[in-house]
């Protein structure tokens, strides 16, 4: 790398790692106010764990190893002791993907999961799903090889639609099956006790999803004369963030009658979800249109967990699960060039449902089974006396706000 790619590199690399920490006050607000330090550990047990995982051997394994490898070799070059400076500087910003990816899913078990429990899970999945997904589709996997392999055109997932959000929404949905409903669980009985907090994790997600989205032009050396892509990927990241703010709090003010803070805060997550795989390849108004669409289907989306009844906490299944995928499927119809409506043909979308859906269905399989397993063992859900006391003093021994002395 030059200079500039490096120190764009790096300022990237902290960018999403923020996210994270974004997501935690995301969640944590999200809450009620007896769980809000769980929900926040959650995703900090992931920074530390995967952190680690990814360094000593999971992006040995993101990187492939030829398209019909499960994933690459995991003691390739174990803990990194003979990688370059250019290659560290990658393996860093592909941590941040990994450990962002794990923390979403802990949204979906909400008030009721075990620390210890989560961090068993957190691992294991990591290192059979998130690190095998991201060799296929990033590394020499099946995905990324999928267009020299069967000629159709090449799957388009620039920062993590099926790697990410769909990896993480099917995983989610998975461990909401397996630890059940929480007590009480109905319309309108567990409410955010702290709607500022759901706004600063917006906003640090907002913040941080150009390093999210754009990183990867100068971590991987794509800046520069031969490649002007940069420019599309920050506009798109905005635009198609603001129109979805737009078009789920419409959805709230027709359906409900108001538009809420967090309804503009959630809008604007599915927003920058959609976009994620789309980024570098949509024209902007484009974009916009993808960010109407992302806003007011997951406004609608989150509604059937009370209809379906599966007990999807927070949310990730209605905004990232299918977020993810209509930012991905969106590709097949409106891709520069390539979409059905902009130059190509139906190829493009058969090439994007077909990663899409490989993905959910690896995702949600290893998933349950690893959080079955978990919870007939060791147990991952808390008793129900503890839900209703709070799990912060519970689990951790401590409480979000100290009113008193």
């Amino acid at each position: 790398m030059d200079s500039g790619n490096l120190a764009w590199s790096v300022a990237a690399t902290a960018l999403v790692l923020l996210m994270t920490p974004g997501v935690a006050f995301f969640y944590g607000g999200l809450v009620k106010a007896k769980s809000v330090v769980s929900m926040m550990m959650l995703s900090f047990g992931a920074m530390g764990l995967v952190g680690v995982l990814w360094i000593l051997f999971g992006f040995n394994m993101s990187l492939g190893g030829g398209t019909l490898a499960f994933a690459g070799n995991p003691f390739s070059d174990f803990g990194l002791a003979g990688a370059d400076s250019d290659t560290l500087v990658g393996a860093t910003f592909g941590a941040t993907f990994a450990i962002i990816t794990v923390a979403l899913i802990s949204g979906a078990i909400a008030d009721r999961a075990k620390f210890g429990a989560w961090m068993i899970f957190a691992g294991l999945w990591a290192t059979v799903v998130y690190f095998p997904v991201a060799a296929w589709v990033w590394g020499d996997g099946w995905i990324f090889n999928w267009g020299d392999e069967t000629g159709l055109p090449a799957v388009i997932d620039y920062a993590g639609g099926t790697a990410v959000h769909i990896n993480a929404g099917a995983a989610a949905l998975a461990l909401a099956l397996v630890l059940g409903k929480r007590v009480g669980f109905q319309k309108g009985i567990h409410k955010p006790h702290n709607v500022p907090l759901v706004m600063l994790g917006a906003a640090l997600l907002w913040f941080g999803w150009f390093g999210f989205n754009a990183g990867a032009e100068g971590t991987f050396g794509l800046l520069g004369t031969e490649d002007q892509m940069v420019g599309t990927i920050v506009i798109n990241t905005l635009g198609a963030t603001a129109a979805s703010i737009l078009g789920w709090t419409l959805v709230e003010k027709l359906k409900d009658g108001k538009a809420t803070s967090v309804g503009a805060a959630s809008g604007a997550v599915a927003g920058l979800v959609a976009i994620t795989p789309a980024c570098a390849a949509l024209a902007p108004g484009w974009a916009l249109l993808l960010g109407v669409i992302a806003g007011a289907v997951c406004a609608l989306a989150i509604e059937l967990k009370w209809k379906l009844g599966y007990d999807d906490s927070l949310d990730v299944v209605g905004v990232h699960l299918v977020g993810g995928f209509i930012g991905t499927l969106y590709l097949g119809f409106f891709a520069t060039g390539t979409g059905l409506f902009t130059g190509g043909d139906a190829g493009q979308l058969v090439s994007q449902t077909v990663a899409a859906l490989a993905v959910l269905v690896y995702s949600f399989v290893v998933a349950f089974v690893i959080g079955f397993a978990i919870e007939k063992t060791i147990g991952f859900r808390v008793k129900n006396e503890d839900e209703l006391a709070g799990i912060d003093t519970v689990v951790h021994g401590e409480e979000g706000y100290a009113l008193a002395d």
